[in-house]
């Protein structure tokens, strides 16, 4: 159960004082008192801007060569940058470079800052990068000024927005120096690392690039060692993405075994979107049995039910959805059960969500391997909600969920108590049978039929002989199909029927088109001597087709006492 909810991160810029500047940034002024003369330029600039002719202004300014008047220049850039992210073109990403290149610390943020805020626009994240400027943001990574160091993080970030720039950033070799600054004492420049880390973590190639710069530990340690709700989502989705990949679980689950404890304690985070990807993240990981053991075995159990009893519907999504790759351990049905999730999974069934319904379903088809459990199962109820959601209209479940039903049904079919229940459904299975589009639903439906009419008691044949105008027309629709496990499903349920049954035996014997129907099977040569077919609710049935066929007719024609 892989996560696909990949998310960006949108980076904070540095203000060494407060600015009216609308954007990204708002640095207007540096920390020491402009010259009369960089007041002069920065007049000078200004009023150039407002009479439209816009960063072509700058161009003698910024290639001065005088510390002052580029420092004049780089806050115009800032100030003009911030009230529109205009379309760049090789020149003005020309002049920004030359800034963030300048020995003046000042110059440097503003420049980067100014960047940073022209990157809003989704143009110019592809041309900033394709015009060269992002080897020198890459260089002030490593700059001494943490003022530096928040506003080109921050320009990284809103570049590594955009897909085409991301294997470029990689390979760059920024991701070491970002790996770094995830650890800065300055949370500004701690959020946009993090952010920038998680914003390159949507390919494969660059998840392997992060593992291979050692930027797991560093997610890891930061989960509850930071005091920053941004700060930890950032973290916990990072390692949610790098979790998709099989091999990353795997080191993660030798070299990280502080992993589940940390995401289980921000599971109970004061911040919802913290909770929500700290659950996700335990989803992806169980994906893989270790994690699916370690989180029971950490206490988890306790966590997922509250979060399954949420009023946020994305968090209960993640919770059930991690419960579902938990239960498909077999050491954790028991306890599973024993927590006192069935009601609760039970509860969400008639939830307006498609996507929790199918996950609660999934999870009572995976606790439902063992006998002991189905009867448990069938004791909460289980079969008589299924049915109210049968029962409902064409269109108002999703496809997913009603695979998921039929494939529990089917299972909880083979229950001995549960025939009564199930028959009560015949209509509604017929149904699907004869209408469903979905190989996987009309399978399903008919094993779960298959499953429930083997030796009936005389109610039971009675209830059933009640639906056998429609029940025949799915046989002769099956046995009529050109695909053959279909064919060899519709054979085996009258096989199954008349089993011990005389009435439904005669029913069948009396029934010339389904005879007929049957017989042509028989006849038929198949590719191969023996075929199995399965569904979704992992039930098979072997023998082929045809002597399937033959069985029954057989058993027909033989003489009764």
């Amino acid at each position: 159960m892989l996560c696909n909810c990949f998310t960006l991160c949108l980076p904070l810029f540095s203000r060494r004082h407060s600015s009216s500047s609308r954007g990204y940034t708002a640095l207007a002024t540096a920390d020491v008192e402009a010259s009369a003369e960089e007041r002069a330029a920065l007049a000078t600039v200004e009023a150039a801007l407002a009479e439209t002719r816009g960063f072509r202004a700058l161009d003698v300014l910024v290639f001065c060569n005088d510390a002052g008047r580029m420092r004049a220049a780089a806050a115009a850039l800032v100030g003009a940058s911030a009230q529109s992210a205009a379309s760049v073109d090789a020149r003005v990403v020309d002049w920004c470079v030359h800034l963030l290149n300048s020995a003046d610390a000042d110059t440097q943020q503003r420049a980067a800052a100014a960047l940073g805020n022209l990157a809003v626009n989704e143009t110019n994240k592809a041309a900033i990068v394709d015009f060269g400027a992002l080897d020198a943001l890459v260089a002030l990574l490593s700059a001494a000024d943490v003022e530096v160091q928040c506003n080109a993080v921050g320009c990284i970030t809103n570049l590594a927005t955009h897909d085409a720039n991301k294997d470029k950033i990689a390979q760059s070799g920024a991701l070491g120096p970002l790996t770094h600054l995830a650890r800065s004492s300055d949370l500004r420049v701690q959020r946009n690392a993090t952010g920038a880390l998680l914003n390159m973590t949507h390919t494969v190639d660059n998840r392997l690039q992060l593992v291979a710069v050692n930027a797991i530990p560093t997610l890891v340690d930061l989960l509850t060692n930071s005091p920053d709700y941004d700060v930890q989502y950032y973290c916990t989705t990072c390692l949610s993405n790098i979790a998709v990949d099989y091999v990353h679980r795997k080191l993660l689950a030798s070299t990280e075994p502080l992993l589940v404890p940390k995401l289980l304690v921000l599971t109970d985070s004061p911040s919802l979107k913290v909770q929500c990807q700290a659950t996700l993240a335990l989803r992806n990981l169980a994906s893989d049995d270790y994690f699916q053991l370690q989180i029971v075995e950490k206490k988890g159990l306790t966590s997922l039910r509250q979060l399954i009893q949420s009023q946020i519907p994305e968090i209960v999504v993640a919770a059930v959805a991690c419960l579902r790759n938990i239960s498909i351990h077999s050491s954790n049905e028991t306890p599973i059960v024993e927590s006192g999730f069935l009601p609760l999974l039970l509860g969400l069934l008639i939830v307006d969500n498609s996507e929790i319904q199918c996950h609660a379903m999934s999870t009572i088809r995976n606790l439902a391997s063992s006998d002991e459990n189905k009867t448990i199962i069938i004791k909460e109820g289980a079969i008589y909600r299924i049915g109210e959601l049968l029962r409902l209209e064409d269109g108002v479940l999703s496809e997913s969920v009603k695979n998921e039903m039929t494939a529990c049904l089917a299972v909880l079919a083979l229950v001995e108590g549960a025939k009564a229940q199930i028959l009560k459904l015949l209509k509604y299975l017929i149904r699907l049978c004869l209408s469903s589009q979905d190989g996987d639903i009309t399978s399903n439906s008919a094993f779960t039929i298959g499953n429930c009419v083997v030796d009936l008691n005389e109610r039971e044949t009675q209830m059933f002989l009640h639906h056998w105008q429609n029940f025949r027309k799915y046989i002769a629709k099956f046995i009529s199909s050109s695909d053959t496990s279909l064919r060899h499903i519709a054979v085996w349920t009258l096989v199954q029927c008349i089993s011990g049954n005389e009435k439904v035996r005669e029913k069948l014997s009396d029934d010339k088109e389904l005879l007929r129907l049957i017989e042509a099977v028989s006849n038929k040569t198949l590719p191969n001597s023996r075929e199995v077919a399965a569904t979704s609710s992992g039930l098979i049935v072997e023998n082929s087709v045809e002597e399937l066929s033959q069985t029954l007719l057989h058993e027909l024609q033989s003489p009764r006492e």
